[in-house]
């Protein structure tokens, strides 16, 4: 119901520095009045839009102060859910926070459900539902592109490319329709509309392109470090973490296990997973985790083969690269630091070993080449294409994917049909399907349970 109003708690409960109440509704603003006392000036009832206030919490039944709060009011349609809305900047904590909620509950508000504040941006026609669904991609961004990604959805980037294939497809459709409802005044729908629909399947065909660096971007990189024992492993995954988080020896098969840790690494939120040394071992400790390692190697979307550049290659080091020749892969040659007076004859080694891989020198040590590494990393992810910030807007929403690839196969269809002549109302299908899972992303067509599960994603305050 939108004849009602919401209010929630905007912030993460428990202590800090500022704990933020929210309402949002026609009753907003009345019903801070009758509980916030301003320091000086008007009632808050006259207060103007985008005004923020001094004053204290009093419950209105006991006269008990509860907190000094600066209030902020955002009248309607200028403000985040186009109601108008009010927030209570209180002191963070989790008792100051919870005392003033109930007391706004007990005024007139109502709690609001998940979701429910950016569901009436959407439902008042402020965000459409990509917009609304960036909100969450902003809060849950794990890496910078993602974060810019995220933002440029909500800018409606994606939505214009969405709404601008939508409107090209309905004109196409509202053509076929009048050809087929008045044919002698209209005529048949000329070949030129053919190659319009043509020209939207590369449309949705772009966007499904983008797919993979966007589900990356969202989902980030599952990255491991293999290689025999003692080629520096674990110094390299502490190298990338800037911290001492794997213990360091001289002693081969000193990890035991798997250890991971999440980093950015050429602007990719990366699950760094560092890797027993790969080798058969009689050491029951050391064989189960190998036996993880490989383990982790097959669902890893990256693998990272260290060798040691002061020793040379081995035959293990062979042995290695062989057992993971199937996965993506970037060669590395550690301990640089060690090779300066043979630098370039280990080089030649490490380029002959990696064959048609990419690979690159580093010091795990000294930190050197680590910047090299990140942008191979990038490049490997990418796959050649140009960095996110092109014209087309990154899908990172497997919901998206999925109406784009449903719509693609509609207009297949219907271009299939239109090139063999059959009737115009299996076109008129095949399209109003289209029309509708593009509509999906945007919500324009979606349907009432396709709401409540997106929204239910949220928390309670947003």
């Amino acid at each position: 119901m939108l004849d009602d109003t919401i209010a929630a708690l905007a912030t993460p409960p428990g202590e800090g520095g500022i704990g933020i109440i929210r309402l949002s509704g026609s009753q907003a603003i009345a019903i801070a009045a009758k509980i916030f006392k301003p320091v000086k000036g008007p009632d808050l009832a006259a207060t103007g839009s985008h005004t923020l206030r001094l004053g204290f919490i009093i419950d209105p039944n006991s006269g008990e102060s509860l907190d000094e709060v600066l209030v902020s009011v955002m009248r309607a349609p200028r403000s985040y859910t186009a109601e108008d809305v009010v927030e209570i900047n209180c002191h963070g904590g989790a008792l100051a926070t919870s005392r003033v909620l109930q007391l706004v509950l007990r005024t007139g508000a109502r709690l609001a459900e998940p979701g429910e504040f950016t569901r009436r941006a959407f439902l008042n026609g402020r965000l459409d539902l990509a917009q609304a669904e960036a909100v969450l991609e902003i809060i849950r961004a794990r890496s910078s592109r993602g974060l810019t990604a995220a933002l440029d959805h909500l800018r409606g980037g994606l939505s214009r490319k969405i709404g601008e294939l939508n409107e090209h497809l309905t004109g196409i459709l509202a053509a076929l329709e009048a050809s087929m409802d008045f044919p002698e005044e209209v005529g048949e729908v000329d070949k030129g509309e053919l190659a319009e629909l043509r020209s939207i399947l590369a449309g949705v065909d772009r966007l499904l392109a983008t797919w993979e660096e966007g589900r990356l971007l969202t989902e980030g990189l599952k990255v491991a470090i293999v290689g025999r024992p003692n080629v520096g492993k674990s110094s390299l995954l502490n190298a990338l973490l800037n911290q001492e988080r794997a213990i360091v020896s001289s002693i081969p098969g000193t990890t035991r296990d798997t250890i991971e840790e999440t980093l950015q690494l050429g602007g990719f939120t990366c699950r760094l997973i560092d890797t027993a040394g790969l080798r058969e071992t009689a050491d029951e400790l050391e064989s189960i985790g190998v036996a993880r390692s490989r383990k982790a190697i097959v669902s890893a979307d990256l693998v990272l083969v260290v060798v040691d550049l002061q020793t040379g290659i081995q035959d293990e080091d062979r042995r290695v690269l062989e057992s993971v020749r199937d996965k993506v892969l970037i060669i590395i040659g550690n301990k640089l630091d060690l090779v300066a007076h043979d630098v370039n004859k280990k080089l030649a080694g490490l380029e002959a070993f990696a064959g048609n891989y990419p690979w690159v020198a580093v010091s795990a040590l000294r930190g050197e080449g680590l910047d090299e590494l990140a942008r191979k990393v990038q490049e490997i992810v990418l796959g050649g294409r140009a960095l996110a910030g092109s014209n087309e807007p990154l899908i990172t929403s497997a919901r998206h994917r999925a109406a784009l690839e449903n719509c693609r196969e509609h207009l297949a269809s219907a271009i299939k049909a239109w090139e063999e002549g059959l009737p115009e109302d299996l076109i008129a299908i095949d399209l109003w399907s289209a029309v509708n899972y593009l509509g999906e992303i945007i919500g324009t067509t979606a349907r009432e349970d396709l709401l409540d599960r997106i929204f239910s994603d949220f928390c309670i305050g947003k």
